[in-house]
């Protein structure tokens, strides 16, 4: 189990640890966003540090969109230093979709390339210019997928190159229609890449007719089936977010099911707070958190006492 967080608009660490601590025990670790969506907020290197010293162990996401190739493997490198174990590798969403939409888009490499520059780091000790490195990084690599995104028929294989890239965890676009999905899985067992890459399903609760709206139409590969969608608006407003908990509860036990699926990310943003009550409903439960023990806070934090990531 995974979940996401999302930085704050701001300079604020307790927001980010305030989401992070309620969720120990309840999953393996945390995605913290790069930008997302193209909208400035604290760095996800210095939200991943925060995790860290909150007690949970962070991955860091790290979008092509905004960097260049120097600035791309010095941030990889930065994040091996600091003692972040897990980096996940995006393209970006472009900035015309964000707050900044002049911006100047970089996009110097792809996610592809990205691992496979990360891999090589890692691996071969060997910066993309050929130069050697004093020391290498030590990183788990992970990326992204879309598995109903148009073509349809080749993302398995997009997946593929992926994994050959590098790519040792995959957490997928939301996942509501379970049938498509557990289609889009025998692709994957098909290749044997299963067996290659941790393939984490992308889940979440719709807590408003809004945000259905918004998925139904803005986010591309995101498909609702039509009983979900007429169980939803069937509900009263005051209760849309309850239901929407079930719904994702739901899925969480059915794609558990699906032959090849190592795990499930749960993305919650702005209801972090709510995903034990998910994960609860979904059958599972809290691990015992071990004994306390003191780990490095990022700079400015303060002491912190938590688990070891």
């Amino acid at each position: 189990m995974t979940a996401e967080i999302g930085p704050p608009r701001g300079a604020d660490t307790d927001v980010i640890r305030d989401k992070v601590v309620p969720l120990r025990g309840w999953v393996a670790a945390v995605n913290i966003t790069d930008n997302q969506s193209a909208v400035v907020r604290l760095s996800s290197w210095a939200g991943s540090l925060v995790a860290r010293a909150a007690g949970v162990e962070p991955i860091m996401q790290l979008t092509c969109r905004d960097r260049n190739r120097i600035a791309l493997q010095s941030e990889l490198l930065s994040a091996s230093a600091m003692g972040i174990p897990n980096v996940l590798v995006m393209t970006g969403d472009h900035p015309r979709f964000g707050d900044h939409a002049d911006a100047k888009p970089v996009f110097d490499l792809d996610s592809v390339q990205l691992l496979w520059v990360a891999r090589t780091m890692r691996d071969e000790g060997r910066l993309l210019s050929g130069r050697m490195l004093g020391r290498p990084p030590s990183w788990f690599l992970g990326a992204v997928e879309n598995p109903s995104a148009p073509p349809v028929g080749f993302r398995a294989a997009r997946l593929g190159k992926k994994v050959a890239a590098g790519a040792q965890f995959v957490q997928t676009q939301y996942v509501f229609d379970v049938g498509a999905f557990a289609g889009w899985m025998q692709q994957v067992r098909d290749l044997g890449l299963h067996e290659r890459c941790h393939i984490l399903a992308g889940v979440g609760p719709i807590m408003s007719v809004r945000a259905l709206t918004h998925l139904q139409h803005h986010v591309p590969g995101v498909n609702i089936p039509s009983d979900t969608a007429r169980r939803l608006l069937a509900t009263p407003s005051t209760r849309t977010a309850d239901e929407g908990i079930r719904v994702c509860a739901e899925t969480i036990a059915r794609v558990r099911e699906i032959p090849g699926v190592a795990g499930v990310h749960v993305m919650a943003v702005g209801n972090e707070r709510r995903i034990p009550e998910i994960l609860r409903l979904a059958g599972l439960r809290q691990a015992q958190p071990p004994a306390e023990q003191a780990v490095a806070s990022p700079a400015g934090a303060g002491p912190a006492r938590s688990r070891p990531c």
